[in-house]
């Protein structure tokens, strides 16, 4: 690898950085302000022209909030935990496609920070991390309101994550690939959707990631009416931050993995690619705040059952005919 090599790796990985932040910023004044249109209210609007500076203001007013721990927790681990929130949440978008190759300086550049050949396998492994910093964000704080919110983070990452993998099985056993461009490539025209030949799959795909992120109807490690806020209560100023941000940051990356696996990625007629790819992306966070203005929020049991007795059935049944279709279709 050459200097100029380098430095567009260094690049891309600054403008993704910057853009996947600010995405994450005004994703929640997007979520402030939907919902209280949803609701008949105004939503911010005094910091900047219509509340456009909101989220810098929120990130001030974290920034000089007084950091609190508790007595009797474990600091390190109470330290520890926001960081092992935030890192795995941005890890993801590394291998995320935002548009085709392009010419820079006489180079072809992918518009990826990083193309291999498992990445989907990367985005899973990598997003799998993010429970253990629930888990020991619930434990180290000393309280039981923190610990049993852990302690629900765990069992419904189980139970979600392995329907959230068996939903995406029937696009890669079509596609005949792990690598998300060449997943994109296959999907050039709207008729080549993978969303049309895998509905049940991207159904499931849908409900275990909001699920996976503990977004509305399944926040359940938050639940304020039953745990004050879950796993992380007792956590106050910049520590408290990063646990926001990086659930912003899932719930893009779990939009970019589904507009890159089922609608076509960066596919799209007259706009430019990477700008195709934020609109479906942003058509994804709206249904995240949709669903949070709209469903209640399920109790724990019935999170459990819907997890293991309707989605896992499904995952299997959507995989196993999938695979005896492509496998016929193969043989004539």
């Amino acid at each position: 690898m050459d200097i100029v090599d380098l430095v567009l790796v260094l690049a891309k990985i600054v403008v993704v950085l910057v853009v996947l932040l600010t995405l994450c910023a005004y994703t929640t004044l997007l979520e402030r302000k939907l919902v209280a249109r949803f609701q008949s209210r105004i939503g911010p609007n005094r910091a900047g022209p219509r509340g456009l500076l909101q989220p810098l203001a929120d990130l001030v007013k974290l920034i000089f909030k007084e950091d609190l721990t508790p007595a009797g927790a474990n600091r390190l681990l109470f330290t520890m935990a926001p960081v092992m929130a935030f890192i795995p949440a941005f890890l993801s978008i590394a291998v995320i496609p935002f548009g085709d190759t392009i010419t820079l300086w006489g180079r072809s550049v992918d518009l990826v920070i990083s193309d291999f050949n498992v990445g989907i396998l990367f985005i899973f492994g990598a997003g799998s991390l993010g429970v253990y910093s629930l888990v020991l964000a619930g434990w180290s704080s000393n309280s039981k309101y923190s610990l049993l919110g852990g302690l629900r983070s765990s069992a419904q990452m189980i139970s979600y994550e392995v329907g959230l993998g068996l939903s995406v099985v029937g696009v890669l056993i079509l596609a005949g690939t792990l690598s998300l461009p060449e997943i994109v490539h296959q999907q050039a025209a709207l008729a080549d959707w993978y969303l049309w030949r895998q509905p049940l799959g991207f159904l499931l795909f849908m409900i275990c990631g909001v699920a996976e992120t503990n977004r509305a109807p399944f926040d359940l490690p938050e639940c304020e009416n039953e745990l004050v806020a879950g796993y992380h209560t007792e956590y106050s100023s910049i520590k408290f931050a990063m646990f926001y941000v990086a659930e912003y940051a899932n719930m893009v990356t779990i939009s970019a993995v589904a507009t890159t696996l089922f609608l076509g990625g960066w596919n799209g007629p007259y706009l430019p690619p990477v700008l195709w790819f934020l609109i479906k992306v942003l058509l994804f966070l709206f249904l995240y705040v949709w669903l949070r203005a709209t469903l209640p929020r399920l109790r724990y049991d019935q999170l459990m059952k819907f997890g293991w007795l309707v989605l896992l059935p499904l995952g299997l049944l959507n995989v196993m005919v999938t695979a005896a279709i492509t496998a016929w279709s193969g043989g004539q």
